[in-house]
Formats: structure tokens, C-alpha cells, sequence
């Protein structure tokens, strides 16, 4: 899957949970900014981030590797 629809995946998981980018980067740690920059497919976080980032938005993270 490339990054743009990882960052979409993870955005309407975002907003389906009613989380902001300012809460989502600090409940996982990482700058709203960085939140931001992924969901508009301008960076592939880290393997280590994708999961902390889909354990906060309860997604599959086999979702966004098919």
C-alpha cells in the first residue's frame, strides 16, 4: 500500500474515533505535525510509529499492508 493511502486509512480512522492530530500525537507520542505529514502521504512513518499509531486507532495492521 503506498503512503498516501496509509494516510488516508489512518485519517478516517482518526476522525471515525473523534480524535484530533493534536490528540492522536499525544496519546502516541509524535508531533501533530509528523500526524499531519503522514496522513496527507508526505511521509512513511516507521514501522515502530504505524504500529503505535494503529494500536491507538484499534486499525489491523495487515489493513494497510494488502
Amino acid at each position: 500500500m503506498d503512503r498516501e493511502k496509509i494516510g488516508d486509512v489512518l485519517r478516517v480512522a482518526r476522525t471515525g474515533l473523534n480524535l484530533t492530530q493534536s490528540e492522536l500525537s499525544g496519546l502516541v507520542g509524535i508531533s501533530r505535525n509528523y500526524i499531519s505529514d503522514i496522513e496527507n502521504g508526505r511521509y512513511t512513518p516507521s514501522f515502530e510509529t504505524l504500529i503505535k499509531v494503529t494500536n491507538q486507532l484499534e486499525i489491523d495492521l495487515n489493513t494497510l499492508t494488502s
